[in-house]
Formats: C-alpha cells, structure tokens, sequence
C-alpha cells in the first residue's frame, strides 16, 4: 500500500531523515517510536509533502507521491491529524466536519455514530471544546476526507488519562473493524504498541529496529535499550 524507500529528507538545508525505509500493507497500522528529536514528526510531514525530500521515493499504490503536493496526497487517500489539531476555532463542530467532506463511507452520521460526543457538541465552535473534543474532532475531520491511511501525530499528548484509554480504543477499532491502515507517532510507547501491527523504531533519522509490535511491548530490555523506557513504566 504504501512504500517508504530511502528516502533523505528535512527542512532546506537540514537533514532530518536519512535514507529512511519502511512499508505498510492495506489494513495495518504502524507505530513511529524514538527518543524526542529523531525525526518522528517529519516523516509524517513527509508523508503529507511538507518536507524537501532529496533522494529516495514514496509510493501509494504503486504510484510514486514523492513530488505531489498535499491536496493531491489527501485526494489520492492519505488522512493527516496533526500534533495540533489545527481545528478551526470559528467553525462550529459540524462545519469543521463539512468542510471537508469527500464523497466516501465516511460522513457527518458516521463520523457521529463513532464520536457520540461530537454529536452532541456539534452546535459548539471549535474553541470551546476541551482537548479530547478537539483530538476527536480532528480524528473525525481526517476521516470525513474517506482516507485509506491514517497519519496521527501524539495523538494522545496532553489528555487525561481516561480519555487517552477511550481514544486508543477509537484508535484500535479504526484499524481493525474499519480496515483502515494508520501510521501512529506516540510518545507513549507502551500504548503506541497495544494499538498497532507493526513497529519501528527511530534514531537520527534512520530506522533501527523493525519488528511486530507485540514482540517489542513483550521485550523490556530491548525497549529499555532502544527507548529509555524502564521497567517501571511497562504495564505487568
């Protein structure tokens, strides 16, 4: 579905990413995981085509994206909730939703039927939503683009630990019952884990570990390694 093949890219003359690869197939999700400041965040600006890429390919469905901008990225299926969410605060809820739309499965009921509380606060700008409103909110807005691949930024960042579990599961169903595959950037590495297929692991740029998620949550010493994260901070 998607093929990430040596590519070298950063920000004008600063290299972030250095002949980085990876693949994702149609339905699974991907965990980007790595110590702050290796690059998580500009692979998947790469992805969206906000980066310089100077060697190397990206390819959706056997057609190489490398030069595409970002309208044509979205048109062709690829979903973007960014770190920030980004909503527009002079939206209500469902213009933010609306003004999106792209004809597909995905519409103002559907997008409803999964985030109840967007339903509810549909009336409400997009100021006046807490955080979790917001990081739904810009979930259902990707969605209501009908993407084949879901790219999420910390997604979980700055919310209450409640809400983080209700997300995640969000999350998990979005891949499993909804066939869509995701490219998941968290700074939680545990959660990142439950939620995904597959991982990979980021150091200066370049992929130093590839392997299932599972087998990476089970590996303490290989996390503790890779990560920085102690036993402590493993659920057991």
């Amino acid at each position: 579905m998607l093929d990430f093949d040596q590519v070298t890219a950063g920000y004008g003359n600063a290299v972030v990413l250095d002949r980085l690869s990876f693949s994702i197939a149609q339905g699974r999700s991907l965990a980007v995981l790595g110590r702050n400041g290796v690059g998580k965040t500009t692979l998947l600006e790469t992805l969206m085509g906000n980066t310089r890429v100077t060697s190397g390919a990206i390819r959706w469905g056997g057609d190489d994206i490398t030069r595409w901008p970002a309208h044509l990225r979205v048109r062709a299926g690829l979903g973007w909730v960014p770190q920030e969410r980004e909503v527009f605060p002079s939206l209500t809820v469902e213009e933010n939703l609306a003004v999106v739309a792209r004809p597909g499965p995905w519409n103002l009921g559907r997008v409803y039927d999964f985030f109840p509380r967007l339903r509810e606060r549909r009336a409400n700008y997009g100021n006046q939503l807490s955080g979790g409103e917001q990081q739904m909110l810009a979930i259902g807005r990707a969605l209501m683009t009908n993407p084949a691949l879901l790219l999420l930024d910390e997604p979980m960042e700055g919310l209450a630990p409640i809400l983080v579990e209700e997300l995640a599961r969000s999350i998990r169903r979005l891949c499993e019952s909804e066939g869509l595959a995701s490219v998941v950037v968290e700074q939680h590495p545990v959660l990142a884990l439950e939620m995904t297929h597959q991982a990979i692991v980021l150091e200066r740029g370049t992929v130093v570990h590839a392997g299932p998620s599972a087998e990476l949550a089970a590996d303490v010493a290989l996390l503790d390694r890779l990560l920085g994260v102690g036993i402590e901070e493993i659920p057991g």
